[in-house]
């Protein structure tokens, strides 16, 4: 028997994911909640060299290793702890961090991709899609690249041209017809918030 349930949080970049998550956990609870990004997830190219890992497309589906996220899941679904991964966005590389991911009532999964993999999906028992507009994801995205992650105007939107928008069009955006609810606004709906939440609420009564 399932000991926590699984929300999934999709969206393009810069959509407001994390806003939605941080809105979630401040009705649900700290201890009730832990949240993984999509993003800690992607394949282990440590063996490439750097020129290489640079060339990669990171907004392609086949960039994540699924099949471990998957099981991750599976095993924070059964009560156990899972390792706890990190992304380095600078070398472009997958790292395993001291301690342990808590196995925790609810776990909220967020990523662009997080409703594009089929079997992905299936772990999840509330499916959410943040809908904002591109102009604001692309402002929100390059405030964020060039301040958090040191990278240059051009570098930003020279990927975000060449791989975002169009894996975003191709892959991203079709995933919100597999959302139960697709929440719009950036993040700041608060009746859809509300909703999902109560929503939340009702699943872990009925574990009990």
């Amino acid at each position: 028997m399932a000991t926590s349930i699984s929300i999934g949080i999709a969206g393009g970049t810069g959509s407001g994911k994390t806003t939605i998550a941080e809105k979630i956990i401040e009705q649900i609870g700290t201890d009730n909640v832990v949240v993984i990004p999509l993003d800690a997830y992607y394949q282990d190219r440590n063996n490439l060299p750097l020129e290489e890992r640079e060339k990669i497309n990171y907004d392609h589906p086949s960039s994540f290793d699924i099949s471990l996220l998957v099981k991750h899941l599976r095993k924070l679904k059964a009560g156990k702890d899972v390792p706890m991964l990190s992304y380095d966005y600078v070398t472009h590389t997958r790292r395993m961090l001291p301690g342990k991911v808590p196995s925790k009532p609810v776990t909220i999964l967020e990523g662009i991709m997080v409703l594009e993999d089929e079997g992905l999906r299936d772990m999840l028992d509330v499916k959410l899609y943040v809908d904002t507009d591109p102009d604001v994801r692309l402002i929100r995205r390059l405030r964020r690249d060039i301040l958090d992650r040191g990278r240059t105007f051009e570098s930003v939107i020279e990927q975000y041209l060449g791989s975002v928008r169009p894996m975003h069009l191709e892959f991203v955006e079709p995933s919100k017809r597999y959302a139960d609810v697709i929440i719009p606004e950036g993040g700041w709906n608060k009746v859809a918030i509300d909703m999902v939440v109560a929503k939340i609420r009702t699943l872990l009564a009925d574990m009990r």
